[in-house]
């Protein structure tokens, strides 16, 4: 888990990004530092929710194991997963991340409205990593 990238459970999970006071660009993941928008003279940075729905602006599906610096235990089976870009229409920006286990390509299509929901990205017994997925309204995981 990223701290400070999202928070919540079940239908409060939310991700969390900032906002600039000056141009009202929305920024995730989250900036802290200053504003990233080139147009602007900067301003202050403040915490916000990011809409939990979206609608899917492109997708793709990973099928072989990513090289180096990417960390995988090369002696399980590689699992392929799909890959959902989603725009956020009041935020103004798209947002990458993993679908929901079970969510191919052939069950998506651009401009379908997805959910973001907490997901698990790794459980080694001792620690569960805690991330954000997209899910197609209507499914449940």
């Amino acid at each position: 888990m990223v701290a400070g990238w999202f928070a919540g459970d079940g239908d409060d999970f939310t991700l969390i990004g900032t906002r600039c006071s000056a141009c009202a660009s929305v920024f995730f993941p989250r900036e802290d530092g200053h504003c990233r928008n080139p147009a602007c003279a900067g301003g202050e940075l403040a915490e916000v929710p990011l809409s939990r729905r979206g609608r899917v602006w492109s997708y793709t599906d990973s099928r072989y194991r990513p090289p180096s610096p990417y960390v995988t235990n090369p002696e399980l089976p590689w699992e392929p997963y799909t890959l959902i870009a989603v725009e956020l229409p009041a935020e103004r920006i798209v947002v990458l991340g993993q679908a929901v286990p079970g969510v191919t390509v052939a069950d998506l299509a651009v401009g379908m409205e997805v959910e973001v929901v907490p997901g698990v990205l790794d459980d080694d017994g001792e620690t569960v990593w805690t991330t954000w997925q997209w899910r197609p309204t209507g499914v449940r995981a």
